[in-house]
């Protein structure tokens, strides 16, 4: 069964907080849910369905719905890390279509800037992966500067072409009032800043802050009959990569899978795309993501990021308008959400102004969640302007 046009995102909210020490995660949660169905001139009674990750507290969906007051038809709870929110657009887009419920709701929130990284209560249990990763130092920029480093090995990618990812995200950053970061930056400002590990430097990290988001995806009948612009779901893929018991290839990602599967669904190609959010969790994140989408060829990411490549309105592929993870968000340590977020923006026309890519039409959302070079989830939707 295929998901093209059977859904629509109605609604969209992301929590202007970056620093939040006297908000509950279950308040973050709250507060975007009303922000995403107020946007779609909907209400909490309206729910009939909810999607969360492992950053929702307690027993996540159960919990949430309680404290939300939601009657529910239908729910999902699975995660795949910082991509799991794409994977719930297709996942809710997949339940209207068979008729399991009519409004879904979709929540982020954390604050892994002022706590810890996990919120209190969650049943997360020790790793398969824990007598034999982490006893030998592994840590998350450790294994993404390790796909890096076997990627300029490979092909010849440089660090400065790296940080090509980095200004343009920042340029983007400007214009955005909430933005973390909103200094303009250049290549040697990247280049230039301490070693986190090797290639990496801390300008090719992702940011660290509270926050989160929410979306609203809904029946065609009910897009129908609201008072707001829709953004149509028309294609949904994801993959699960690992380490293939040693065999993996850590230049390549699960989205050379899940991109596939989406364009499929879609009925269109790469180069049909005018916008991309992509997680972009490290610049490395990014460039492995262009190539596995099929917006260049494996090991060319490093050319085609050059001279503006990436950024809007004159770019020849448009990427996180917000400022992305690099510098405008990443609650909960989970940047998915906000990649749809602006994607959503993008085809309603709402982006800033100077950023606002002419006419977009269609725009794909990609998330890389967990790590590379061992274990991670990807997931992408390909999403289309109401009239699409």
């Amino acid at each position: 069964m295929s998901i093209r046009g059977r859904a629509y995102i109605a609604g969209a909210y992301e929590h202007p907080g970056r620093n939040l020490p006297d908000t509950s995660i279950p308040q973050i949660h709250a507060e975007v849910a009303i922000g995403a169905l107020a946007d779609a001139g909907l209400s909490l009674g309206d729910v009939d369905a909810y999607y969360c990750g492992a950053d929702a507290p307690g027993l996540g969906g159960l919990a949430m719905a309680d404290y939300l007051g939601l009657s529910l038809r239908h729910m999902d709870s699975s995660d795949m890390g910082g991509s799991v929110y794409m994977s719930h657009v297709g996942h809710a887009a997949a339940a209207i279509a068979a008729g399991k419920c009519r409004v879904a709701l979709i929540t982020l929130g954390g604050r892994p800037r002022t706590t810890s990284l996990r919120a209190p209560g969650q049943l997360m249990g020790e790793p398969p992966e824990k007598s034999f990763e982490p006893i030998f130092g592994t840590n998350v920029s450790a294994l993404y500067a390790l796909a890096a480093q076997r990627h300029m090995y490979e092909y010849g990618t440089t660090s400065e072409q790296l940080a090509e990812i980095k200004v343009a995200a920042s340029v983007h950053a400007q214009y955005n009032e909430n933005a973390m970061l909103r200094k303009v930056v250049t290549v040697d400002d990247v280049v230039n800043s301490p070693m986190v590990s090797s290639p990496l430097h801390r300008l090719d990290c992702c940011l660290v802050t509270d926050g989160g988001g929410a979306l609203v995806v809904v029946a065609p009948d009910v897009a129908k009959d609201l008072d707001r612009q829709c953004v149509k779901v028309l294609g949904h893929g994801e993959a699960v990569e690992h380490t293939r018991g040693g065999w993996q290839d850590i230049t390549v990602t699960g989205g050379v899978r899940s991109g596939a599967d989406a364009y499929d669904e879609a009925g269109v190609r790469p180069a049909d795309i005018d916008y991309v959010g992509l997680y972009d969790s490290f610049t490395i994140t990014v460039l492995l993501a262009l190539e596995d989408l099929g917006f260049c060829k494996k090991g060319d990411g490093g050319k085609f990021v050059l001279d503006g490549a990436l950024q809007s309105p004159h770019g020849r592929l448009p990427f996180n308008t917000d400022g992305g993870s690099l510098c405008n968000n990443h609650p909960a340590n989970r940047g998915g959400m906000t990649k749809i977020i602006e994607a959503v923006r993008q085809l309603r026309g709402e982006a800033h102004p100077a950023v606002q890519v002419p006419d977009c039409a269609l725009a794909l959302a990609h998330g890389t969640g967990g790590w590379l070079s061992t274990r991670m989830g990807n997931a992408t939707v390909i999403l289309g302007r109401e009239d699409a």
